[in-house]
This record gives C-alpha cells, structure tokens and sequence, in this order.
C-alpha cells in the first residue's frame, strides 16, 4: 500500500474524533461495475426528537458495500430497528426523511427475512444495553457512497437518512416489521 494511502487512513480516527466529514481517494476496482472504489468515508449526526445529538454513524465505502458503524445512546434498552430512508432531512417526527431507498422496479417488500425482499434500505436491528447504549456495525451491499459501484447511491441531490425506530423489525410483515415510531435520525449527505 502506497505510504500516502496509510497516512490517510492512519488520520481517520483523528479526523472522526473531531467531526471532520472526509472522503479518502482510494485504487479500487473502479474498472468493474460490480465494484466500487474503496475508502470513501463520511459521517452522520444522529439526533433524537428534542433535537439532541445522541451518537452518529460513520460510513466506510467498501469494494462490495457499505460498512455503517453506529454509536447512539439515549434509547430505550432492547433491540431497534434500523433503516435507510431515501432523503436527508431529519425534524421530528421524522418522517420527512421519506420512505426506504428502494429504487428497484417493481419495488421488493420489506424485510430480510422476507422471501420477496429485502428492500434496499433494510439493515438488521441493533441492540441498546441497560444504559441505553447502542455500538455496532452493519453492512450492505444495497446502498453506497461511492460516486460508482453497487447498490442505491446515498449522495444523491436530496441525500438519505439512517433511521432508528423505537421497537426491533422483525424482518418480514409490512410495511417496517413493526418496529415502530421513528425515534433517531441522522442526514448522509456529501460534505
């Protein structure tokens, strides 16, 4: 790896820590439409309905996907659903943030479990402790922030939103798995 790549990757922790939004030029497999150039990176606010700032997600281009890291805090304790809607906008209730990304045609019903689905802004549940606290991360080959490459493009003109809902999904009954009021929301949007 060339050294001014491992500089760059070496300054992303730092760069997280402040809040800097940064994108990384990566050699990828760009010369392949199944792929995309890895090392795009960006970062979302996660704000709770009173407009408090409860965590954010970082989000990390790879070749095949998309690696969201999630940290939040201020949920109820138990598993969450978590979706992609398909714009950036985040007052409360939330709903402004629109539906799942699902651009396919015909559209894929919801859920992961679902043998027709899933759609594309579908991600599993996270888990808040008995503090409230919620760190994981997931990955999906049906969203990207890579200009090229595979699944739903989240910079898009209006953005998407990352969505935590007050109950878990349970991956398969219409049209959200039950998982809920929307109760955390943070804008993707290139910086």
């Amino acid at each position: 790896m060339r050294p001014a790549r491992l500089a760059a990757l070496a300054a992303l922790p730092l760069l997280t820590a402040l809040g800097a939004c940064v994108s990384v030029t990566a050699v990828g497999h760009s010369d392949r439409p199944d792929r995309a150039s890895i090392g795009d990176f960006g970062e979302a606010t996660l704000m709770n309905s009173t407009g408090a700032r409860v965590g954010r997600a970082i989000l990390t281009q790879g070749s095949t996907g998309l690696l969201i890291r999630i940290e939040a805090e201020g949920l109820t304790p138990g598993w969450h659903g978590v979706h992609i809607h398909a714009t950036g906008q985040c007052a409360a209730p939330f709903t402004s943030a629109g539906g799942h990304i699902n651009h396919g045609e015909p559209k894929a019903p919801h859920g992961l479990l679902n043998p027709g689905g899933p759609d594309d802004g579908d991600l599993p549940n996270i888990f808040a402790d008995a503090g409230g606290r919620a760190n994981a991360e997931v990955f999906t080959t049906r969203a990207r922030i890579a200009r090229d490459g595979p699944g739903q493009w989240l910079w898009d003109a209006d953005g998407s939103a990352l969505v935590i809902h007050a109950s878990m999904d349970d991956q398969i009954s219409q049209p959200i798995g039950g998982a809920g009021d929307r109760v955390v929301c943070g804008v993707m949007a290139a910086g």
